[in-house]
C-alpha cells in the first residue's frame, strides 16, 4: 500500500435526502448543497434513455464512445483524437494525475479550490502547493502562480468559474497565464460550470488548444446539462497527451445509457439555453440580495454563490431545520448555495433576513 493512502481524507459524500429529512423530521428538503441543476434533465434525454433500455443491457457499451465522440468534436469544433470521455470529470481527474504525475511533483491548486484535485494528486505521491485567490476579489492571480512554478511543478489546476468561489476569469486573463508558464506545466482548465457564465461571449479556453500542447480543457454534462446522475465528463488535450490518457483509460468506462443522454442533452440546446437564463435571472436576484442585507460574496458566474457570514455554521442549521440544505465546511466562515429556481430562492433569503433579525 502506499503510504500517502493511510494519511488522506476521503472524499465524503453528503448523506441522502431521505436520510437528511429523517434526521432532521422534514417533510420536504431542497438539497442546494451540490450545485446540481434544479430546472431537472431534457425531455430528450428521457425519450432516448427509454429506447436504449428496451434494448436490454447484455452487451458491452462502445469503448470508444464513438457516436458521442463524433457529436462532441463536431459540437466543439476539435478533432476526435483530441478527446477522452470519462465517467464524469471525477473519473478524469483520477486519470490526469495516474498519468503525468510521480512521486515528488509539484502541483499548484489555487485556495480554495475543489479538493479532488489535491486529493487526486497526493494520491500519486505529489506535493500541494496553494496559491491563494484574492481575497477581495476571488480572482486569480496570474503573478502569484507564476512564482509559485519551480523545476518541480507538473499540473496546475484552475477552475473557471472557480469552485467554490463562482469567480470566472477572462479569456484575457487565461491566456496571459498560458503566455507565461513554462511549457513543461500542464495545465487543466476545469469548465465544469463554464456554461453558466453570461459575463463574454464564447468564454471556453477550447480554441487556446491549438496554441499550446500543454493545456487541457476539461467539460462535464453533470451541471448545466442535468446529467449529474449519469456520469459523462471529457476532456480535450493536444493529439498526444490525449493518447496517453487513452492508454490507461479503463475500457468500456461510460456506460451506453450514459452515453446516448449525453448525446440527446447535447442535441437539446434549446433546454440548455433555458436553465442559463433562469440561472442568470435567479444569480442576478442573489446578488443584489445579498448586497442589500451586508453579506460578503464573490461575485459569481456559476450556478452557486459563496457567501461569508461570521455564523456559518449556525445560519446553515437554521436553513437546514427550514428544509434548506447548504454546503458548509469548505473554509471557516463561508457557505456555499446552490442557486435553486424562484420560489426556493426567495424562501431561503427570507429565512436569511429572519436569522439576521430584519
Amino acid at each position: 500500500m502506499k503510504e500517502v493512502i493511510k494519511t488522506l481524507k476521503p472524499y465524503v459524500p453528503e448523506a441522502s435526502l431521505e436520510e437528511v429529512k429523517k434526521k432532521y423530521n422534514l417533510s420536504r428538503l431542497v438539497r442546494l448543497s451540490a450545485n446540481e441543476n434544479p430546472y431537472g434533465t431534457s425531455q430528450a434525454v428521457y425519450k432516448a434513455v427509454e429506447a436504449v433500455i428496451r434494448q436490454g443491457g447484455n452487451y458491452y457499451p462502445d469503448g470508444n464512445a464513438s457516436a458521442l465522440r463524433k457529436e462532441l468534436a463536431a459540437f466543439y469544433k476539435q478533432p476526435e483524437d483530441r478527446l477522452v470521455i470519462g465517467t464524469g470529470l471525477d473519473e478524469l481527474i483520477a486519470l490526469i494525475c495516474r498519468v503525468f504525475l510521480q512521486s515528488g511533483d509539484e502541483v499548484l491548486v489555487m485556495d480554495p479550490a475543489f479538493s479532488e484535485y489535491a486529493f487526486n494528486s497526493e494520491i500519486e505521491g505529489a506535493s500541494i502547493k496553494k496559491v491563494p485567490v484574492n481575497k477581495d476579489t476571488g480572482h486569480i492571480d496570474v503573478n502569484e502562480i507564476i512564482k509559485a512554478v519551480t523545476d518541480k511543478t507538473k499540473l496546475l489546476w484552475i477552475c473557471n468559474p472557480n469552485n467554490p468561489t463562482g469567480v470566472y476569469e477572462s479569456k484575457a486573463c487565461i491566456t496571459n497565464l498560458m503566455a507565461q508558464l513554462p511549457s513543461d506545466v500542464i495545465v487543466l482548465m476545469d469548465e465544469a460550470y463554464l456554461e453558466f457564465t453570461c459575463q463574454e461571449e464564447a468564454p471556453s479556453a477550447l480554441p487556446l488548444l491549438d496554441r499550446y500542447d500543454n493545456l487541457i480543457v476539461m467539460k462535464t454534462f453533470s451541471k448545466a446539462y442535468g446529467l449529474a446522475a449519469y456520469r459523462v465528463g471529457f476532456v480535450a488535450a493536444s493529439v498526444k497527451l490525449a493518447n496517453y490518457m487513452q492508454t490507461v483509460r479503463l475500457p468500456y468506462n461510460v456506460n451506453t445509457i450514459s452515453q446516448v443522454a449525453a448525446q440527446a442533452a447535447l442535441g437539446d440546446q434549446a433546454f440548455l439555453h433555458k436553465v442559463v437564463k433562469a440561472n442568470d435571472e435567479e444569480r442576478r436576484k442573489w446578488l443584489a440580495f445579498l448586497s442589500k442585507v451586508a453579506i460578503d460574496h464573490y461575485d459569481s458566474q456559476s450556478n452557486f454563490i459563496y457567501m461569508r457570514f461570521e455564523e456559518a455554521e449556525e445560519l446553515a442549521d437554521y436553513l437546514l431545520q427550514h428544509g434548506y440544505q447548504v454546503r458548509r465546511g469548505l473554509q471557516p466562515h463561508w457557505l456555499r448555495i446552490t442557486i435553486g429556481k424562484a420560489d426556493d430562492n426567495q424562501a431561503i433569503q427570507g429565512y436569511i433576513k429572519e436569522f439576521l433579525g430584519e
